[in-house]
């Protein structure tokens, strides 16, 4: 298989309006994306939303001339989370689906996340195959004639679909009312959508991030920056907080006191809470090497299994599917319900949150607080422009130094080296009982990899 250098962990991701983020670039994988998944003699059709990013609207276009060139019909959708795409890809019979959105990085950048016909984020191997098509010749081969074209027509109504389909996914006779909750968009994709699911299930919403002027997507709200979610709680004695990312499709929580509840904690009361009303498949739960080893022992307290994946939803996603689990997540707050949705949806996984919330009938601090994590620390070496990190990892003192601190915590934690997907950084992280020797080895791993760098 070709190696990509396009896709990342998550899609295309970089600086708007420079490479691989720009018009060029944009519509030339708008070309090879519709021609791979241009099959058989039926009119074909893609469905785009993106986020609230200024660069959106210099991306979709060129997003749609690269699809319309190849006789891809073109549904534009606006600001949507990306779980909206891809049920919406799924639902409107799509032959692909098209999500705009840097999810939590900064405004500054953006990124292209693809979806297959059956509403699941691509794998390795076709983004190598969609690559190989942009550097060869495939792009003119794939131009129809001028009577093939396709059109684009705006789909007004797409919100208001999503919005139904999450509360379909909440119990029924279960209800809302009585709930304040302080809901933090991160001026991104779900500042209309997800005030509006809470408020229609009966919630008192105090909404924040939900004024979006292009330039304000995660500064300084949503799961990225979590404090004043926390702040406002506290301020206005709310049950909940949650904070959502730019592409709505991770959440973080905090419980009445203020205090944050990660990715982890979700997983381990969604897999009780299913295991306890009969929904949680094969008696496990898949999530990645970050997730903190207190859940791992929580599970198997509850003879549930964890099963570990690299780093990334569409990962986790790949695991559930192969071996037929229904739940799966990323510390981050990426919840995977495959009975729901086909990727993480901060909105839905709230849901489920609140439901398990309103039938524990306890404050959240309580119901959500379910094991004590083990001291984790990660840490994140930056690298300079031109320096790639696989180079780094394999010197000899680089991997000397990651054998002695993996035979130092032998039996007593972990660590977890890897490359970042989207940032040109090396992520350190260790965990283990006693805190400081977690960090001091990831202060003395940094610190010999940030030398071999320089």
């Amino acid at each position: 298989m070709t190696q990509r250098k396009l896709f990342g962990t998550d899609g295309v991701r970089g600086l708007s309006n420079a490479e691989p983020m720009t018009a060029e670039t944009v519509m030339k994988l708008g070309i090879a994306a519709g021609r791979h998944f241009t099959r058989g003699k039926h009119r074909h059709t893609v469905v785009i939303g993106k986020d609230t990013r200024l660069s959106g609207y210099m991306l979709e276009p060129a997003l749609t001339a690269g699809f319309i060139s190849v006789g891809m019909d073109v549904i534009l959708v606006g600001p949507i989370p990306t779980p909206g795409v891809a049920m919406l890809t799924r639902s409107m019979r799509c032959d692909l689906g098209v999500m705009i959105s840097a999810s939590h990085n900064p405004f500054e950048d953006n990124g292209i996340k693809l979806f297959g016909p059956d509403g699941y984020k691509l794998s390795d191997a076709i983004e190598a195959e969609i690559e190989t098509m942009m550097v060869g010749n495939g792009l003119d081969a794939a131009r129809v004639p001028a009577v093939s074209l396709g059109r684009a027509k705006r789909l007004e109504d797409a919100q208001g679909r999503y919005i139904e389909y999450a509360k379909t996914t909440f119990p029924r006779g279960l209800r809302l009312d009585g709930l304040k909750i302080v809901l933090d968009c991160a001026n991104g994709a779900a500042y209309k959508v997800a005030p509006t699911v809470l408020w229609e299930l009966g919630a008192e919403v105090i909404k924040v991030g939900v004024e979006p002027d292009g330039f304000n997507i995660n500064r300084d709200c949503g799961s990225l920056h979590p404090e004043r979610m926390s702040e406002l709680v506290r301020a206005y004695r709310a049950n909940l907080g949650m904070a959502l990312d730019g592409d709505a499709d991770r959440v973080l929580f905090c419980d009445e006191k203020g205090d944050m509840v990660d990715g982890d904690q979700v997983l381990a009361l969604i897999a009780g809470h299913w295991q306890q009303t009969k929904q949680l498949n094969g008696d496990a739960v898949v999530s990645t090497v970050m997730s903190n080893l207190g859940l791992e022992r929580h599970l198997q307290n509850l003879n549930l299994k964890l099963i570990r994946t690299a780093v990334g939803d569409r990962y986790v996603v790949e695991q559930m599917r192969e071996s037929g689990y229904n739940l799966g997540g990323e510390q981050s707050g990426h919840i995977i319900m495959g009975q729901h949705a086909t990727t993480g949806d901060g909105i839905i996984a709230a849901l489920q949150v609140l439901a398990a919330l309103v039938a524990a009938g306890r404050p959240a601090s309580e119901t959500l607080r379910l094991f004590q994590p083990v001291p984790q620390l990660l840490k994140n070496v930056r690298l300079s422009a031109g320096t790639k990190a696989d180079e780094i990892l394999k010197l000899e003192i680089v991997q000397q130094a990651i054998a002695a601190v993996q035979k130092r915590l032998d039996g007593r934690g972990r660590l977890v080296i890897r490359k970042s997907g989207t940032e040109p950084l090396i992520r350190i992280m260790a965990e283990g009982d006693d805190a400081n020797e977690v960090n001091t080895v990831v202060a003395d791993l940094a610190d010999v990899i940030a030398k071999a760098a320089a």
